[in-house]
């Protein structure tokens, strides 16, 4: 494959282990599986995940879920509802099951004012993070939307969503264990309270560390992580990954040596990896350097790191013993901090064999 610019690179077989992996672990633990569609934004991808039997997933945006229901009929948007793309709503809303999250009742009644077809509702809760969401002990909130909710035939209480975000600031199993417990909780509470009025309400929840490290999913009908597809170092510093299972490497070509400083300058900068970072041991690291192999890359190369990243521009810190392997020209295999921003940014991927595959 000629590679001449930043080229996100996917490794297919890693990909669709990662896939069956996940798969497995909700097959394993009786839930429904809802992987969330907004790491990697393409049909061609979501192929794959029909090929292990999925049905049903989640996106972020209402763009987003236009652009998949060409192929799926069961979409959940993890957003919350803006009311002012109610146009688009009723479109999807009449060709497909359509799952919106609402957290305020002023949604609640302008959907039920507005909606033409059948629309699922999730109550988007809060279950930690404190990005958005319901509080959860604030039921006099969820009873009156509740209340609205019922009062009109096109809208259907479905169940609780929450995404345990937090987890991302974890460090160590044992962290995001306990934040994913607390969420359980959260989650059991709610349940206790309105199941003997809604028996079928699903208790969804989703965060790629929490699915990937627990083994308890006590009282959860349903998972949504999304990360896990690709996976990435942040993941891995939390302890949700090894690298070998990263999937995605952004190919970046040198374009400058500077041997007395040891780094590398490459054609890859924020508008392709993100400004996402790790600090590790005191260094702030915007991506790691993996081994370039003639099948796509291995293991890392220790102590070389993306040190500072400009709107074009990375510059690599290579140790001395490495940096003379390299020559102007050569590609560097960036692993990236974030999959999920990296792919956002990039038009389309490439295979290990040289393929395309495109996206959003």
């Amino acid at each position: 494959m000629t590679i001449t610019k930043p080229t996100l690179i996917i490794d297919q077989e890693k990909c669709k282990r990662n896939i069956e992996q996940m798969v497995a672990k909700a097959k394993k633990h009786g839930l429904v599986f809802r992987p969330h569609f907004k790491t990697h934004q393409s049909l061609d991808i979501g192929h794959w995940f029909k090929d292990f039997g999925v049905t049903k997933i989640t996106v972020s945006s209402l763009t987003m879920a236009t652009y998949f229901s060409k192929d799926w009929d069961d979409i959940t948007v993890a957003f919350p509802t803006n009311i002012l793309e109610i146009d688009t709503i009723n479109t999807l809303a009449k060709k497909i099951t359509l799952n919106l999250s609402v957290e305020n009742e002023e949604s609640a009644v302008f959907l039920g004012k507005h909606l033409k077809h059948n629309v699922n509702i999730f109550l988007k809760t809060d279950v930690g993070y404190h990005r958005t969401g319901l509080n959860p002990v604030e039921t006099n909130t969820i009873d009156t939307i509740l209340d609205i909710i019922s009062n009109n035939p096109l809208l259907h209480f479905t169940g609780f969503l929450g995404h345990s975000g937090h987890t991302y600031n974890c460090k160590t199993k044992a962290c995001i264990e306990k934040i994913h417990a607390q969420s359980l909780q959260v989650m059991a509470f709610l349940k206790k309270i309105y199941t003997e009025s809604y028996p079928n309400l699903i208790a969804s929840l989703g965060d790629t560390p929490s699915c990937s490290v627990s083994e308890d999913f006590s009282g959860i009908d349903e998972i949504r992580p999304g990360n896990f597809v690709f996976y990435d170092l942040t993941q891995n510093q939390i302890g949700a990954n090894s690298i070998a299972q990263i999937a995605v490497a952004m190919a970046s070509p040198i374009v400058a040596i500077h041997n007395e400083r040891s780094e590398i300058v490459v054609y890859c900068g924020g508008v392709h990896l993100s400004k996402d970072r790790l600090i590790d041991e005191g260094k702030t690291i915007f991506g790691r350097i993996a081994k370039k192999t003639k099948n796509g890359w291995g293991g890392l190369i220790s102590d070389a790191y993306v040190k500072s990243l400009s709107q074009e521009h990375g510059v690599i810190s290579m140790p001395k013993d490495e940096i003379v392997n390299y020559n102007i020209g050569d590609l560097l295999m960036i692993l990236p901090v974030h999959s999920c921003m990296a792919a956002d940014l990039m038009k389309s991927y490439m295979t290990l064999d040289g393929h395309h595959i495109s996206k959003i």
